[in-house]
């Protein structure tokens, strides 16, 4: 530990200036006009790659956004890590909501200030130099595989056909992933659980242009009330989701488990106080942590139509827009999922509107086993750093690639989150706290030290 402490306290301008070069680069892989940047953010991958001591890093195509890949062999008969991040980071509307400039990023607080700080800039950036280190120390028990994407955010939509194409490069024994987060900060966890994802886009058309609201208003069916008498439609008072079928496939966890997971640290005061509400909301019967965790949920992501902006303008639109999103649980397909949803809708709407329902995209849940070797090695090198052994948690987020990697490669992926609840990702002034970012760098080498060990028994 006190050589990793020394190289990071050593080395700690040099990685916040790399890292924040790789964050100025706006790689928003939800709009075609940051194609270019997204080339941008791989080539710098390549660099930081190989300056971190790579035998061999490069840009691939794939059917979409670039990816760029690294390796380094120190023996064939060593265990392998592959490395899984993404450079890609979400929108930063609403722009007026940001303290600082998103891809400009600055340090107060304690905390780097920027869109991708955390989510995923700020933690790959972690793996980079944690092997920076092994390589320099000359510590490095594994062979290491670096696959750095450009399309998480948007379902990954092109690594599962790359990984078909390049499954031999991609041999390993464990995928390792920091793109979860942690209970807090004096509280380690290990993300065994993701939930799956079913996105999708709804258009909703009454006349075909926009009318005025006197003359037509009352005689014309106005297709933002109608959207928002179908969202109604589709979840009761109890938190229930109404799509006929959609909790057929759900396996309910038992009450051993869920009694393991209420022992994980949570005040539900301060949870209401962080968010700034006075009552949290969910599924009746299951506690905030399970509501997250182990149950499905159904959100409207963004909802748009007619005239939104200063002043007023009477106006009765000819459509109306959403984004609506349902996470899954283990077992629940997304592609059944996807048709339930487009069935159900079109079947709730009234004949006054059309409705027109797009799956943007979707993926699979995962879950870890804790008895791997990869999994007891993540476990102890938190320990270490931490001083208190990590609890497994179940995460409400999902990363669709994940269950594929699995399916695809046939390895399991170990996810060493060191983000926190507070980060703010996929929001305005998203954060992510020094010491967690430190903190990292010093967790990960001990990651490869305990597994090459614990695949040596």
């Amino acid at each position: 530990m006190n050589e990793i402490d020394k190289y990071v306290k050593t080395h700690e301008k040099r990685f916040l200036d790399e890292l924040f070069e790789l964050i100025r680069i706006p790689s928003i892989s939800s709009l075609p006009e940051h194609k270019p940047d997204m080339y941008k953010a791989a080539e710098k991958w390549k660099e930081l790659l190989l300056a971190a001591g790579a035998d061999k890093a490069e840009v691939m195509e794939t059917d979409g956004n670039p990816v760029t890949y690294g390796k380094k062999i120190i023996d064939k008969n060593a265990p392998t890590v592959l490395v899984y991040a993404h450079m890609d980071v979400m929108p930063v509307d609403p722009i007026d909501l940001w303290k600082t400039a998103p891809f400009e990023p600055v340090v107060k607080d304690g905390k780097i200030w920027a869109r991708g700080a955390d989510d995923d800039k700020g933690q790959s950036f972690m793996h980079a130099k944690a092997f920076e280190y092994l390589v320099q120390s000359g510590t490095l028990e594994c062979n290491v595989k670096f696959l750095i994407e450009g399309e998480e955010e948007v379902g990954s939509p092109s690594l599962p056909k790359f990984c078909k194409r390049h499954k031999k490069m991609l041999e390993a024994d464990v995928i390792l992933v920091s793109d979860t987060s942690m209970i807090a900060p004096d509280v380690p966890s290990i993300t065994t659980g993701l939930r799956g994802l079913a996105y999708w886009q709804v258009e909703v058309t009454g006349p075909n242009v926009d009318l005025h609201s006197g003359i037509f208003g009352g005689a014309v069916a106005n297709p933002i009330n109608v959207l928002a008498k179908m969202i109604a439609q589709t979840t009761d008072n109890d938190g229930r989701i109404l799509i006929p079928g959609f909790y057929d496939d759900v396996v309910e966890v038992s009450q051993k488990e869920r009694n393991m997971m209420a022992k994980a640290p949570f005040s539900l005061t301060e949870y209401k106080k962080a968010l700034d509400v006075k009552e949290v909301y969910g599924e009746k019967g299951y506690s905030t942590n399970e509501r997250t965790g182990i149950r499905p949920t159904f959100d409207v992501c963004g909802i748009w139509g007619g005239y939104t902006g200063d002043g007023a303008k009477t106006v009765l639109p000819s459509k109306a827009y959403a984004k609506i999103s349902t996470r899954l649980v283990p077992n629940q397909d997304h592609n059944k999922i996807a048709k339930l949803f487009v069935k159900y809708f079109e079947s709730i709407a009234p004949k006054s509107v059309k409705v027109k329902v797009e799956y943007l995209h979707g993926g699979p849940s995962y879950v870890c086993p804790i008895d791997l070797p990869a999994y007891r090695a993540a476990q102890k090198a938190y320990s270490d750093v931490y001083g208190k052994e990590p609890v497994p948690v179940r995460s409400g987020g999902s990363i669709p690639i994940i269950a594929t990697f699995e399916e695809i490669l046939g390895i399991k992926s170990v996810l060493m989150g060191f983000g926190l609840g507070s980060d703010a990702i996929h929001s305005p002034n998203e954060n992510f706290p020094l010491e967690q970012f430190y903190n990292g760098i010093r967790t990960i080498p001990l990651f490869y030290t305990y597994f090459a060990r614990q695949m040596k028994k």
